[in-house]
């Protein structure tokens, strides 16, 4: 039987749809994760246990598990696994991209640097050293500005700055939130120009560098700061054919200045009157669960074109279904202990909706944004227009009541 191998971050939200669209292809799967014991007892499966913080000896432990159980295909779901994927690949001769053009997506200055050498349009952008300057930095980007991490994801760390004084709390809190996510205390911080206009998301399959257009993804919340919170995806989008053209052609040259070949790709994009310009682009498709507003054919999933992909079989039928399509990502609106999420039943019966997942447990931790980088949960829409569907998100959201009880203040020390 041919097997795949897929790579999982334990803290991924994809493992059960991909496990499900393996199944449906009738593919043997072999599940590598860092905690892959525990996935492995979850869902029955052989495991790899990975260090995916070392893409290099994680490609090792690939290739030498391949030496018994050869793979027809390696899949990276998140971006934690996709340099992995891509050395093994390479390493065993199988359909891959290469991994410069992979290190580039997971980078966003070597992602930068590489959209420039292109004229891809993008944000003005400039590094700035631990220590160093930050009035200058904002002057050569202009302002307003956003400053970002260069390794994290999710819109965790991103933050707009309208005046110098903004910027350099903005630079401090960047930093802080690296440490806290391991990220070296000395990596540079990248400073954008911040760019007007409306943003969309777009979902895509290269195949020997060709981009097939999946899907592009209105975003109706606007993002304009002080941080990046996305909400609603809404699908097809609603602006004018001219622009969507523009936004495949704009996407197929960022994926091709990056040196992507392979695989599916999410962008993120900006678009103002005619100008569309690239805010990120990524070796892997949508995160947290909002693939399950796609649907390809009759009821294909996005995993399992993705998988088809993988192992070189056959995609009878790329395009969307006819149905308008979205979800909302739940935010957490602010930081403390999760209690109680009400009103779960009475969103679920709003009209067009057709699923709510609430994926962090009452008695939990939540952290909003732009400390967090995960959501409340998921509301899932179908229905005739985009307008439609945006509306029955946004009663369903209505609908949620969301209990958080405060962090706790830390007691004063004696004086």
């Amino acid at each position: 039987m041919v097997r795949l191998l897929l790579i999982l971050p334990s803290a991924t939200y994809r493992a059960p749809d991909f496990m499900a669209a393996a199944r449906e292809l009738g593919v043997a799967v072999t599940v590598a994760s860092d905690r892959a014991a525990a996935m492995s007892a979850a869902m029955g499966e052989r495991a790899l246990t990975l260090r995916s913080s070392n893409p290099e000896v994680a490609a090792e432990a690939i290739v030498a598990r391949a030496g018994d159980t050869p793979f027809a295909a390696i899949v990276g779901v998140d971006d934690q696994g996709v340099m992995a994927a891509a050395l093994a690949a390479e390493r065993l001769g199988l359909a891959h991209n290469p991994p410069l053009a992979v290190a580039r997506t997971r980078d966003k200055a070597a992602m930068r640097q590489a959209l420039a050498d292109s004229n891809v349009p993008q944000p003005r952008f400039v590094l700035l050293p631990a220590g160093g300057d930050v009035p200058a930095a904002t002057s050569e980007t202009g302002l307003p500005c956003v400053i970002k991490p260069l390794s994290l994801s999710g819109s965790r760390g991103v933050i707009r700055a309208d005046n110098p004084r903004q910027a350099e709390a903005a630079a401090k809190r960047v930093r802080a939130i690296m440490a806290a996510a391991g990220e070296p205390a000395d990596a540079p911080l990248l400073f954008e120009s911040y760019l007007p206009g409306v943003e969309v998301a777009v979902e895509g399959l290269l195949h020997s560098g060709r981009l097939q257009l999946l899907a592009i993804f209105d975003k109706p919340d606007p993002l304009e700061g002080p941080y990046f919170e996305e909400t609603l995806y809404v699908t097809p989008s609603r602006l004018a054919d001219a622009a969507k053209a523009e936004i495949e052609r704009i996407t197929a040259r960022a994926a091709t200045a990056l040196g992507l070949r392979e695989g599916p790709i999410h962008a993120e994009l900006r678009v103002d009157g005619q100008n569309v310009s690239v805010l990120e682009l990524a070796a892997r498709s949508i995160g947290g669960l909002c693939s399950r507003a796609l649907r390809f054919g009759v009821g294909v999933s996005l995993e399992q074109l993705i998988l088809r992909h993988a192992l070189g079989l056959d995609a009878d039928d790329l395009r969307r279904e006819s149905m308008a399509s979205g979800v909302m990502m739940i935010p957490i609106p602010r930081s403390g202990t999760l209690i109680e999420v009400a009103g779960q039943e009475q969103a679920r019966g709003v009209p067009g909706i057709g699923g709510l997942e609430i994926t962090i447990a009452p008695g939990r931790p939540v952290v909003a944004l732009p400390e967090g980088d995960r959501y409340l949960g998921f509301l899932f829409a179908r229905g005739l227009t985009a307008e439609t569907v945006e509306v029955s998100l946004r009663e369903a959201h209505a609908c949620l009541r969301v209990t958080i009880e405060p962090q706790a203040e830390p007691t004063p020390g004696p004086r």
